[in-house]
C-alpha cells in the first residue's frame, strides 16, 4: 500500500510532523520508524528506541546502515520498496545495541513507501520482535539435524575391522555437516613396531586420519599427516581431555599466557587458518581409552554450543564400538600372524638328500589368519616325513592349535611309523587332549631306495606328482579318512611310485577352492603343472602362485619336494 498525503516544507508528508507522527505512534507496541528517501531516520517511536538499543537522537539525521551497521544488509530491501513502490514484509536477524540473551535476534520488518504528489518521499517500517519463536524453531531445525547424523553414523562408521579405514569414515562423517576439520588420534598399536617412548608429560599419539573442508584439507596437513605419530604437550586440550576422560572445549580466541610453546604454536597456526575454536571428546571402549576425536570449527560457523558436545559426545561412544571392534581384530590378528609366521619358518634342515621349497601366502589383510601348516621331519636312512595340514577355523585359536598338531606330528615321528600309523596315533593323541579344533592333514614319505612315496591322508586333498620332463603331472587319488581329532581313525597308506627328480607338490584347500566351482574341477586344474628337468622348485612355486592364488578367498600354503637327481644309490645294509 501507498501511503499518500500533502508535501511538507521538509519534504515529507503533511501528516508527519514531529506532533503528529508522536500522537499516532509514541504508544504503539510495535517499533515504528519513518525513514526519508536516503534512508535517514526522520522518527522512531520509544519502542524502536528499546528495541535498537539507543535513544532517538541517536537516530535522527543517521541512516539506517549507520545505526545498525550489522543490519545494513536490509537497506537494499528498503530502496527495492522505493523504487517499485511495493511494500514488503521480511524476516530478519542479527543483533542491534540493546542488551539480550540470544546469540542472534529475530524481527518481523513490514516496510512501506510514503508518497507525496505521486513521487517517493520516504518509508516507514514497522518492526516486532519473534526472537523466542525463531529461536526455538532454529533449536528444531538444529535438533532435528542431530538426530538426523546419529542417525546415519552407524552405517556410515565402523563398515570394517580395519581401524585405520573406521578412523576415516569417522573424519568424513562429521566434515563438514559437524566440523569444519577433524583429527582422529589413537594410542600406538600394542604389538608390532615399538614406538619411542616420548618427554615425560607429552602424549604421543598415532594420526590416523585428518580431515578438512575444502581448501583446509591441504591447509590442515601441517598438523600430521595420518599415520604420523603427534606429540601432545601437558597442557594441550588433547591431553586434558584424555586425562579426565571428559570433552574439553578449546577457545582459541582466548589465547592466554602460561601456555607451552607448541600449544601456543599450535594455536597460533590454527587461527592463521581461519579456525576458531576445537571440540576433543575422548573415543573409550569398555572402559579402555582408544585416542580422541577432535572437531574444529572456522570463523564463520556457529560456535560450538552444549547440543553440540553431546552430539560429538555420542559420536565417540559409536564410533569407540567400531574402533574397538577393529583394534582387538587388529590385536589378535598381529598376534595369529606372528605365531603363524613363526610356525611355518623353514622346515629343519639341511636336507642333503632332499630339495625343499615352500611358500605361505595370507588371502589379504582384512581376512583372519588361518591354520594352515606344513613340516618337513627326518627319518632315518635319509628319508623325511612330508606334513602339509589346515586346522579349521581363523584367528589365534586357530594358530596355537596349529603348534599343537605340529608338536605332536614330530613326537610321533620319531618312533618311525608308516604314515597311517602316525595319523591314528595323532587322531587319538588329539581326542584325548580335548584340542576341539579338527584338522586335516597329507602325510608322505619318499623312499629314495625304493622309488616309492608312501601316503596317507585325513580329511585333504590328495598330492600332485610332477615327474621329470613330463608334460603334465599326476593328481593322485590317495585314499582318505576323516579329519584328525574326530576319534573315527581309519587311516590307509598308499604307495605311490616316486623316483629321482620328481616333485612331490602338497597343498592346502586355499589354493584351489572357489565359490560356485566343484573341487575336483579346481584340483583337476593342478595336472597341467610342469617343471623342466633340473627346473628350480622355487620357479614351479612362482608358477602355481601366479595361476592360481590371484582370486584366493582363504590362506594358502604350498610345499615342493623331490630327490636330488645324482648316480644311483643302494640302501646300506645294516650291520650283522
Amino acid at each position: 500500500m501507498l501511503l499518500q498525503a500533502d508535501t511538507c516544507d521538509d519534504g515529507m508528508p503533511s501528516f508527519f510532523d514531529p506532533k503528529t507522527v508522536a500522537a499516532l505512534f509514541d504508544g504503539a507496541p510495535a517499533a515504528v520508524a519513518v525513514l526519508d528517501h536516503d534512508l535517514r531516520y526522520t522518527y522512531v517511536n520509544p519502542a524502536l528506541e528499546r528495541l535498537n538499543g539507543l535513544p532517538a537522537d541517536s537516530h535522527i539525521g543517521r541512516t539506517f546502515a549507520q545505526v545498525l551497521p550489522e543490519l545494513r544488509g536490509q537497506a537494499s530491501a528498503l530502496r527495492d520498496v522505493l523504487a517499485d513502490g511495493k511494500p514488503r514484509e521480511e524476516t530478519i536477524h542479527g543483533q542491534t545495541w540493546a542488551a539480550a540473551e540470544a546469540d542472534r535476534r529475530f524481527w518481523r520488518a513490514t516496510y512501506s513507501r510514503l508518497d507525496a504528489d505521486g513521487a517517493a518521499c520516504g518509508l516507514m517500517a514497522i518492526v516486532v520482535e519473534i526472537t523466542d519463536t525463531a529461536r526455538q524453531r532454529e533449536e528444531l531445525e538444529e535438533a532435528r539435524g542431530h538426530v538426523a547424523l546419529l542417525a546415519t553414523a552407524g552405517v556410515r562408521i565402523g563398515t570394517t575391522l580395519d581401524m585405520d579405514t573406521t578412523c576415516r569414515e569417522l573424519a568424513a562423517f562429521v566434515v563438514p555437516d559437524f566440523a569444519d576439520v577433524a583429527a582422529v588420534d589413537v594410542f600406538p598399536s600394542e604389538v608390532g613396531h615399538s614406538v619411542r617412548r616420548p618427554a615425560p608429560g607429552v602424549v604421543r599419539l598415532r594420526r590416523a586420519a585428518l580431515r578438512g573442508d575444502g581448501e583446509l584439507d591441504e591447509q590442515v596437513q601441517w598438523f600430521g599427516h595420518p599415520g604420523e605419530y603427534v606429540d601432545f604437550a601437558s597442557d594441550s586440550a588433547v591431553t586434558r581431555c584424555l586425562a579426565e576422560n571428559e570433552p574439553v572445549l578449546d577457545d582459541w580466541e582466548d589465547r592466554g599466557s602460561g601456555r607451552s610453546v607448541s600449544t601456543a604454536d599450535r594455536i597460533t597456526a590454527s587461527r592463521a587458518l581461519g579456525l576458531r575454536e576445537a571440540l576433543i571428546v575422548p573415543l573409550t571402549a569398555r572402559g579402555r581409552p582408544l585416542g580422541a576425536l577432535t572437531l574444529v570449527r572456522a570463523y564463520g560457523s556457529p560456535a560450538f554450543n552444549n547440543q553440540d558436545v553431546a552430539v560429538a559426545r555420542e559420536l565417540a561412544v559409536r564410533a569407540g564400538v567400531g574402533l574397538d571392534h577393529a583394534s582387538r581384530y587388529h590385536h589378535e590378528h598381529s598376534i595369529a600372524r606372528e605365531l603363524q609366521r613363526s610356525l611355518l619358518s623353514e622346515p629343519w634342515g639341511p636336507h642333503p638328500h632332499v630339495e625343499i621349497a615352500t611358500r605361505y601366502l595370507p588371502a589379504d589383510e582384512g581376512v583372519l589368519v588361518g591354520g594352515d601348516w606344513f613340516d618337513v621331519v627326518p627319518l632315518q636312512d635319509g628319508r623325511h616325513l612330508k606334513a602339509m595340514g589346515d586346522v579349521m577355523g581363523h584367528g589365534v585359536e586357530a594358530a596355537v592349535a596349529m603348534s599343537q598338531y605340529r608338536s605332536l606330528l614330530r613326537l610321533l615321528a620319531g618312533e618311525d611309523l608308516p604314515p597311517h600309523q602316525i595319523l591314528e596315533r595323532l587322531d587319538t593323541m588329539v581326542e584325548r587332549s580335548g584340542l576341539d579344533r579338527a584338522a586335516t592333514c597329507l602325510l608322505a614319505v619318499v623312499d629314495r631306495f625304493g622309488g616309492v612315496c608312501e601316503v596317507a591322508s585325513a580329511g585333504h586333498l590328495p598330492p600332485v606328482f610332477i615327474d621329470p620332463g613330463a608334460a603334465g603331472a599326476r593328481v593322485v587319488p590317495v585314499p582318505v579318512g576323516p579329519p584328525l581329532g574326530t576319534g573315527f581313525g581309519g587311516y590307509r597308506t598308499a604307495s605311490v611310485p616316486c623316483g629321482p627328480g620328481t616333485v612331490l607338490f602338497m597343498y592346502t584347500d586355499g589354493l584351489v577352492e572357489r565359490r560356485g566351482e566343484d573341487i575336483d574341477v579346481s584340483v583337476g586344474r593342478l595336472a597341467s603343472l610342469t617343471l623342466p628337468r633340473g627346473g628350480h622348485l622355487e620357479d614351479l612355486l612362482d608358477q602355481v602362485l601366479d595361476r592360481f592364488g590371484g582370486d584366493a578367498e582363504d590362506d594358502i600354503a604350498v610345499l615342493a619336494s623331490r630327490i636330488r637327481e645324482g648316480p644311483p644309490v643302494v640302501r646300506p645294509t645294516p650291520p650283522e
